[in-house]
This record gives structure tokens, C-alpha cells and sequence, in this order.
């Protein structure tokens, strides 16, 4: 198990699936949560292209422990896919680590655990 924190927030399911397959230690976003410790972000995209506010709002309290981004996303929203993860790693200088549509597959997870052990 990689021992990497991820911080996630799902807003239709998808991403709660996707890092139900990860086996790695994470936690779900809530509206106070405080992050002690270094992790990575998996977050999804709203709109078009734009951060979502409870990740925004997160990010604003522990932006200094962030050590890279994923996105979740469907490819139909085109130049949008994934834009909140391409956004936060714009704006806090980390490396935006992987995209997935929808809930991802094996290859994904398996990406995502190896850039995760590259990490720590």
C-alpha cells in the first residue's frame, strides 16, 4: 500500500470509485478538513473547466502540503476535460500527475500508484 495521503472530493460517484481502487490511505474533502501532512489531490472538473468551490475552498486552507493533482473527467467536455486539475496545478506549481475518464480502469490506477511511490 502506498502511504501517500490522497484528498479527493466526488461529486456524481466517479471519483469516490476511482480511489475506492487505489488502496491508498485518502480522506474526503469536507467543508473544515485540515491536512497535516503531505498529499496528493484527485478532483473532478465542474462547469466548464473550473475548480470546484469546496476544492477551491480546501485548497485556499492547505495549499502548502499539496505534492501533485489528478483529474477526473469526461472526455466529451473536450478543451475542459479535466480543467480543474490543469488549474490547480497552474496555480500551486505541482506537477498534475494523471487524467481519467469517468471512474478510470486498471491502467490508470495503476499509473496513479506508481506516480504516488515517485512522490514519496
Amino acid at each position: 500500500m502506498v502511504k501517500l495521503l490522497t484528498v479527493y472530493d466526488s461529486l456524481t460517484g466517479n471519483v469516490q470509485r476511482f480511489v475506492d481502487k487505489l488502496d491508498m490511505k485518502s480522506i474526503k474533502i469536507t467543508p473544515d478538513l485540515i491536512v497535516h501532512e503531505p498529499f496528493v489531490l484527485i478532483t473532478y472538473t465542474t462547469g466548464f473547466g473550473e475548480v470546484p468551490k469546496s476544492v477551491d475552498r480546501f485548497l485556499s486552507l492547505n495549499n502548502k502540503n499539496i505534492k501533485g493533482v489528478i483529474g477526473s473527467g469526461n472526455m466529451n467536455w473536450g478543451k475542459f476535460f479535466c480543467g480543474a486539475a490543469e488549474t490547480i496545478s497552474k496555480q500551486y506549481e505541482v506537477p498534475l500527475l494523471h487524467k481519467f475518464e469517468l471512474s478510470g480502469n486498471k491502467k490508470d490506477v495503476e499509473k496513479i500508484k506508481q506516480e504516488a511511490l515517485n512522490i514519496v
